[in-house]
């Protein structure tokens, strides 16, 4: 039986000029020579065709993450790390998106969890100049790229709302390039700048909400240094649900009269995967590929994540968690968590699931280099990965806050991250009126100042303002609101 198919479509030009036409090539010269295609180039090395019509902007965000190099922190195949579509699923599964596209909202919130820097605006909230300055910058830069939802109608083209990069700027002739992911339908082309905008000034029916931009870079640091949450397993949307809006109702129902009971109140009910949803941020690397000493990469990371753990540990709710955490016989296993750990890293470097891994051996020890402070000490646990009879060394990079005496085990000589500062973290990152039901006003006052950032290092308040974003991204989606306001995705 014949099944009808399409092969492309032919661009309607006007309004659009095919990048690959004799005038769409002598615009790019021209743009060339006057320094707005520099965003191009990166682009355009990653460039890609969207795998499933409705994936327009799955397609077009893992273009750009992978043009601004920001490392996946998940395999895609074999043992590399890689932005694909079919990552890209913590906000909205992908049958829904398969089936039904995906939101402007959805969008920017996958670009907040995938690791990127991201400022968006609907077309009420800039201008048209303000759109322009904006494709200049990424135009004139490689650390700065834009994706763009408009409706193909203004463009006369067939569809309606889609997402694509936008690849460069000719200023003298105010067209842009947009890189249009769905290749097998039309080719890159050249539009003028205006009736871009003309086609993002248009209502999306699906949220009644106008199109826009995204603006997507790098962040100046690694989001988490230390400690990050997890939206990849099934159940942080209950997690998230809990922490939000079952803690606060738990503190101010019952009657609780010391800090040690608000802990218990807050951790007798945690979840059971709890420990899925927030994690102390491991560095792996190969046991044969490592040398003596540690790069000055490695070196200025360890100190960074040592001093986050430092200005953790030093806080008056840590002793606070400590002391609960021990009344109730919790023992934190750095060895159980390093041998997860190892086996993890291990799944990556060699791309077996780790259901078919198993730590056999792992041991602390202790390297020396020069630093800028002299000699300096960095934590390694050394693990041994098996797989099918045959083994893997991995070395676990550990920060910690004091060095490691030789031959020593994981002893008090030496703290590590743990339980006890993970579920500091995440106290300091819950919102300030998650304790404001706490009847006891003195104890109130007593947790609001504990879980305060006011009087914090810069380092740690940046670790735990990025815990309370991440935390606030994650609720709007579980609550399909992130299309409402996308700056309260941003703040």
């Amino acid at each position: 039986m014949a099944m009808a198919s399409l092969y492309r479509r032919s661009l309607p030009s006007p309004p659009a000029i095919d990048f690959s036409s004799a005038e769409g090539k002598k615009i790019f010269k021209e743009a060339v020579e006057k320094g707005t295609m520099e965003g191009y180039f990166s682009l355009s090395s990653y460039f890609q065709t969207q795998s499933e019509p409705a994936f327009s902007g799955l397609a077009s965000l893992s273009l750009v993450l992978n043009a601004l190099s920001i490392d996946s922190e998940r395999k895609w195949k074999g043992s590399w790390r890689w932005f694909d579509e079919s990552m890209l699923d913590c906000c909205e599964p992908l049958e829904i998106v398969k089936e039904k596209g995906i939101s402007f909202g959805k969008l920017v919130c996958l670009a907040h969890c995938s690791g990127a820097k991201v400022e968006a605006f609907r077309t009420n909230q800039s201008t048209i100049d303000d759109f322009r300055k904006f494709v200049v910058t990424c135009s004139t830069s490689e650390k700065c790229h834009m994706i763009s939802t408009y409706d193909r109608g203004v463009f006369k083209q067939t569809g309606t709302g889609h997402f694509s990069p936008i690849g460069g700027y000719n200023a003298e002739r105010d067209m842009a390039l947009i890189l249009d992911v769905a290749r097998f339908k039309y080719p890159p082309h050249w539009v003028p700048l205006k009736l871009l905008w003309e086609a993002m000034d248009s209502i999306d029916q699906s949220t009644g909400k106008r199109r826009g931009f995204m603006l997507i870079s790098r962040p100046h640091k690694d989001p988490g240094l230390l400690y990050t949450l997890s939206c990849k397993d099934e159940s942080w949307m209950s997690i998230v649900k809990y922490l939000k809006e079952d803690v606060p109702r738990l503190v101010s129902s019952q009657h609780v009269d010391t800090v040690e009971k608000i802990l218990s109140v807050v951790f007798k009910s945690l979840p059971s995967n709890f420990n899925t949803f927030i994690k102390w941020v491991a560095e792996i690397r190969r046991t044969e590929d490592a040398k003596p000493n540690l790069s000055t990469e490695e070196k200025s990371r360890q100190k960074l994540k040592r001093d986050e753990l430092t200005q953790v540990h030093e806080t008056e709710l840590f002793e606070h968690v400590c002391k609960f955490l021990t009344s109730v016989g919790y023992v934190d296993n750095l060895s159980y968590a390093a041998a997860k750990a190892c086996c993890q890293g291990a799944e990556i470097l060699s791309g077996s699931s780790s259901n078919e891994l198993y730590c056999r051996e792992t041991s602390v020890k202790c390297i020396k280099g020069p630093g800028p402070s002299g000699v300096e000490e960095a934590t390694v646990i050394a693990g041994i990965v098996v797989r099918d009879g045959s083994e893997q060394e991995v070395d676990l990079l550990v920060p910690s806050t004091q060095p490691v005496p030789k031959g020593s085990d994981y002893g008090p000589e030496a703290k590590y991250p743990s339980g006890n500062d993970v579920f500091t973290a995440l106290l300091m990152a819950l919102p300030p009126q998650t304790w404001f039901g706490i009847k006891d006003q003195a104890l109130q006052s007593k947790m609001k100042s504990l879980v305060s950032v006011s009087a914090i290092s810069t380092i740690h308040h940046e670790e735990v303002s990025h815990l309370r974003r991440q935390l606030l991204l994650l609720k709007r989606c579980q609550e399909n609101k992130e299309d409402e306001d996308l700056t309260a995705i941003l703040s």
